[in-house]
């Protein structure tokens, strides 16, 4: 993954309306239920991880559980091709993903780090321009997964609306491994996790990205997740943000993720209203805001947040040039992000089509 994997790095149409190339800007989001019912060396969790895993459900065995691992396809291949194995739902997932299995996780390593954290533990507030740690956003939350041991939260993600109410949206070099969930409005060390746990079976991006280049316009993915024990389906219980095009490069945009915990001791959500530019030699997106560190990679960049449904348009994703932002020590209050155009549409309807 890119620099901020570990980082990396809108109101909405009435319920049922799906994503176009053209959104109605008077719509707004649907809200949520209430909760119970790089590249090596790239900066934001921004880590590099290699290409999304297939479809994949992995079996329970005992407590001990078979870390068996998903199979890839080829470099640069569009994940969409399904293992036939079975077992890996929601419901599998939670029972995986404790409390103390989430606290005890390893850090992802550094060729996953999209860069490095503060040396002490300093507030992401504690400069003008800084992102301000808060409580989060149901539609929006972490990537966990299992490859040959278990690791840290290493990517944020987020709930797009989708017919099957099925998608969430991260960043194309954010690779869950096997055994991926997806938290929504995670919160450290809970008992129970306020949105649940979500199984993630199948991954889609774009077959043309790369890590630098042209090719790092196309950092975004897709990917499906099971229902839950009820049967109930990841919107219908936190709510979904509308994929729409880019306005323009300079939008005010609200910008929600999760830093690791290497990164950023706190372990919580940040959040960053801001006005973007554009990335010099390149078809992205820029920000300046301080805080996203490693772990933040994936998240959405949000214009016309709604404060009542906690959802928007999602027009961006802490993503692209070698994983959404520059090397150094303050790499963390630059971002990038792809900037949405038919591309990002094409890869969605696969997505939706399954």
């Amino acid at each position: 993954m890119g620099r901020r994997s570990e980082k990396r790095r809108s109101g909405a149409p009435g319920a049922g309306a799906q994503p176009s190339e053209a959104q109605d800007s008077g719509a707004r989001p649907s809200g949520a239920q209430e909760p119970g019912t790089r590249p090596s060396g790239a900066r934001h969790g921004r880590g590099r991880r290699g290409n999304w895993p297939v479809r994949g459900r992995v079996g329970l065995v005992g407590a001990g559980l078979a870390l068996g691992l998903l199979v890839a396809p080829a470099s640069g291949a569009t994940a969409d091709d399904d293992d036939g194995a079975s077992g890996w739902t929601s419901e599998a997932a939670a029972q995986y993903w404790t409390a103390g299995r989430m606290a005890s996780a390893t850090p992802s390593g550094a060729g996953t780090a999209k860069a490095a954290g503060p040396s002490a533990a300093r507030s992401t507030a504690a400069a003008a321009g800084s992102a301000q740690h808060f409580d989060g956003v149901p539609s929006v939350g972490v990537l966990f997964s299992v490859d040959k041991d278990a690791r840290a939260h290493h990517c944020t993600a987020s709930v797009v609306r989708s017919p099957r109410r099925n998608l969430i949206l991260t960043a194309g070099h954010c690779n869950p491994g096997s055994r991926a969930a997806f938290v929504p409005q995670y919160r450290s060390g809970a008992a129970t996790q306020p949105y649940g746990v979500w199984a993630i079976t199948r991954g889609f991006t774009d077959p043309g990205r790369t890590d630098t280049g042209p090719g790092s316009d196309l950092d975004f993915a897709f990917a499906t997740v099971e229902p839950d024990d009820e049967g109930r389906p990841l919107e219908s219980v936190t709510g979904g943000n509308i994929l729409t095009r880019t306005p323009g490069y300079a939008t005010d945009v609200t910008v929600i993720g999760y830093p690791s915990v290497r990164n950023d001791p706190a372990d919580q959500a940040i959040r960053c209203a801001v006005r973007t530019t554009r990335l010099t030699g390149q078809r992205q997106l820029r920000m300046e805001c301080g805080g996203f560190y490693g772990g933040t990679s994936g998240s959405p960049w949000l214009s016309r947040f709604d404060e009542r449904t906690k959802t928007g348009y999602v027009v961006g994703n802490i993503g692209g040039l070698n994983g959404g932002g520059p090397s150094g020590p303050d790499s963390d209050r630059t971002s990038y992000s792809p900037f949405y155009g038919p591309e990002v549409f094409r890869l969605y309807a696969r997505a939706v089509a399954g």
